[in-house]
């Protein structure tokens, strides 16, 4: 860059002359001329003085570049010491504060009492077994209650799969029954039924059925009753002692009970409709209103008695 200066400089200062002295000539006959006086040039236009300036100015700067790389080289060097010099710092801080530190727990625990190492070990050794039967004691306790509700629930699978064992062989019995054509062999099985659970209060309106089919009315009554004690709302048991009340012809309480059976299911208002045991009720006017059966002449006849009766 320097070199370029130097020839640049004195040309165009010779250029700058040349115009100057033929500022009055015409264009093409000043750039005649100045042809002419560079083709005729017999030395340089440059002089040993502008290569010294040259060499001065490189041998400056690099002069000005190695100062510059020390002085750099010197703050690197005096950052490094002082990063090293605030960590040694900061280490021998920390270590004059914890040991600081270790002085005030060991004044305090002086001050409530703890003389030694050893009574702190034995401090923390108590508490950490009083921790310790705290926590085994709450797990017995989980278990002891998992134990007990393991075997709750053991005992409730084998309830249940008795239960099961029980149904299939009700079950088998039912069948059974619905096989029998004789109503002592129904008895019998609704026997065995019962004898395997006696709250069965189907089984007991069954055999009151079977019952009064061997013309036991009372037993069949009987055993409705029972019926009734063990489920309220059986209809089946209301049928059947309405049926045991016809058959001994006491129509008001076959009438009553055949009502409640009505009041459970409408089922049976068919049911009673064709079972023979209800055939004496079909001329009985309670029966026939219960029923909805148009009176019949009986039932007139029964009703001019009675007003007959209330008039005498």
């Amino acid at each position: 860059m320097f070199t370029v200066a130097a020839f640049w400089l004195p040309l165009s200062v010779w250029a700058q002359d040349q115009q100057d002295d033929t500022q009055s000539e015409p264009q093409g006959a000043q750039q005649q001329a100045a042809q002419e006086r560079v083709d005729n040039l017999q030395e340089p236009l440059y002089n040993p003085f502008v290569e010294r300036y040259v060499l001065d100015e490189l041998k400056q700067l690099r002069k000005d570049m190695a100062a510059q790389r020390v002085n750099l080289t010197e703050q690197f060097v005096d950052r490094q010491i002082n990063v090293a010099d605030k960590a040694i710092s900061y280490a021998t801080d920390t270590v004059t504060y914890f040991f600081y530190l270790i002085a005030g727990v060991s004044s305090l625990l002086v001050l409530v009492g703890w003389t030694s190492i050893r009574d702190i070990k034995e401090k923390v050794h108590g508490l950490a077994n009083e921790e310790i039967s705290k926590l085994v004691s709450e797990y017995e306790g989980r278990l002891r209650s998992i134990e007990e509700q393991l075997s709750e629930k053991t005992r409730h699978i084998e309830d249940n799969r008795d239960e099961i064992e029980l149904t299939k062989e009700i079950q088998s019995l039912w069948l059974r029954a619905g096989r029998e054509h004789t109503a002592v062999g129904k008895i019998a099985v609704y026997d065995q039924i019962l004898a395997v659970r006696a709250d069965d209060g189907e089984a007991l309106t069954y055999k009151a059925d079977a019952v009064l089919e061997l013309g036991e009315p009372q037993w069949a009554i009987h055993l409705c009753l029972r019926a009734l004690e063990i489920d309220p709302e059986n209809g089946n048991a209301y049928y059947q002692l309405a049926c045991a009340h016809a058959s001994q012809e006491h129509w008001e309480e076959a009438v009553d009970y055949l009502s409640k059976a009505l009041e459970i299911s409408t089922a049976y208002r068919d049911e009673a409709m064709e079972d023979e045991a209800l055939d004496g009720l079909h001329e009985y006017p309670p029966f026939a209103r219960l029923m909805g059966i148009e009176s019949t002449g009986m039932e007139r006849d029964s009703e001019e008695n009675a007003e007959k009766q209330e008039v005498s």
